[in-house]
């Protein structure tokens, strides 16, 4: 799609959907313990996959591209007793490993076996009672791997204690799983580098559960602010947090002068550009708890040309693509020269973007709305920008309502 050159309107007020993140803990939960009644419910794409499998009775499970529910589910089904699972994907999940997960599952007991390359889906899992209730991980793979783990934990009969291996990464997001475990009744230990979770054998009440708006998402309004220096508002949002990524606030007031300000009574945040804000002569910053806004912010940065060093990114290149790559492959399009390594990407210099800017996506998500505010800069196209539902469905509804041509 080819969005003409833009200018923010000033003031506009969004309503994003729930996080993800959130939604897809609590469907594994509700399915596991007991019933719980969830309102704002992501309708993002990996959610509804994700629902909609745990609602199967198919042998077969198809997840397409979501990761979440690959991994989610992969630990779901090993003790489903009694059933028999395939869970597949598509081609790109099909090349994205999962091994540290089945390793660790085996190591229950759990009956798993690769049907096609080794360390990657399709699985075949067969559903048993895990007896063993300890296993060491590594912890510098994808934390979704250990959260597919604690999830499950309470429902072993004797619990489950995780001893991580190596720095953790995406601290925040397994702090967010013991939060929300902790607040449907299951008890859990963090401290140092053990988690363990303690045995739950009843079911719950009916728990009611308001699921807050998507932190990721509010990432690409922030970036919006940030260039176009107007206000934003966004619904369902608070500054209380269990999300790792609403470190966005922080961020971006630190480095681009966006201020957010809550309004407790109407649940929202608004987004206000500092007037007089001087940026700063560089951006240097370890995202290893969040690097799914590394991309908006690169993008940000090289729209307003303030030089940047992001580290802590080993994760993005096992992501639906491999994110550094294409990274500095369509920030050279916007007029970013970069230097990439296994975990880092650093500008190098900034020169004048392409004349006909065409952002392919890597049938990623993130990469569509990423790149999407440097329409306030120049005119883009940005391909494939269907691959927006995976998170957010309503996004170019959405970034229409905030923008006009001109």
């Amino acid at each position: 799609m080819i969005i003409k050159k833009s200018e923010l309107i000033d003031g506009k007020n969004i309503q994003i959907t729930g996080s993800k993140s959130i939604s897809n803990r609590l469907l594994i939960l509700g399915k596991l313990f007991g019933n719980i009644d969830m309102l704002n419910l992501s309708n993002s794409q990996d959610t509804t996959l994700l629902k909609k499998a745990l609602e199967s009775d198919s042998e077969v499970i198809d997840i397409h591209h979501a990761g979440t529910a690959m991994r989610f589910l992969a630990s779901y089904y090993s003790i489903f007793e009694g059933r028999k699972t395939i869970l597949t994907g598509s081609d790109r999940m099909k090349n994205r490993p999962i091994k540290p997960l089945v390793d660790a599952l085996q190591s229950l007991g759990a009956d798993i076996t690769y049907l096609e390359k080794e360390g990657f889906p399709p699985l075949q899992i067969i559903g048993k009672k895990l007896q063993k209730n300890s296993v060491k991980i590594s912890a510098n793979v994808s934390s979704q791997f250990l959260t597919s783990l604690i999830l499950i934990g309470g429902k072993l009969e004797n619990g489950l204690t995780l001893e991580l291996e190596g720095e953790i990464t995406s601290r925040p997001y397994l702090e967010m799983t013991l939060k929300i475990l902790n607040e449907i009744g299951i008890k859990s230990h963090f401290a140092e580098n053990k988690i363990e979770i303690v045995a739950h054998s009843d079911n719950f009440r009916t728990e009611h559960y308001e699921v807050e708006s998507d932190w990721s998402s509010a990432s690409y309004f922030y970036s919006l602010a940030a260039i176009g220096r107007k206000s934003i508002t966004l619904k369902s949002y608070h500054t209380l947090s269990l999300q790792g990524d609403s470190i966005i606030k922080e961020i971006y007031w630190k480095y681009f002068g966006i201020n957010t300000v809550s309004d407790y009574a109407e649940n929202s945040i608004s987004l206000l550009p500092e007037p007089a804000f001087e940026y700063p002569e560089l951006i240097s910053l370890d995202m290893n708890d969040c690097p799914d806004i590394a991309q908006t912010l690169c993008v940000t940065a090289t729209a307003l040309k303030i030089p940047f060093v992001i580290t802590g990114l080993h994760t993005l290149k096992v992501k639906e693509t491999d994110r550094l790559v294409a990274l500095q492959n369509e920030l050279l399009k916007i007029g970013g020269k970069t230097h990439i390594t296994v975990d880092k990407i650093e500008s190098c210099e900034f020169i004048e973007p392409e004349e006909n800017i065409s952002i392919a996506t890597y049938n990623d998500h993130r990469m569509a709305m990423a790149f999407a505010p440097f329409a306030l800069v120049k005119e883009l196209n940005i391909e494939n920008e269907d691959v927006v539902e995976k998170s957010y469905p309503e996004f170019w509804e959405d970034f229409a309502e905030v923008s006009k041509p001109i």
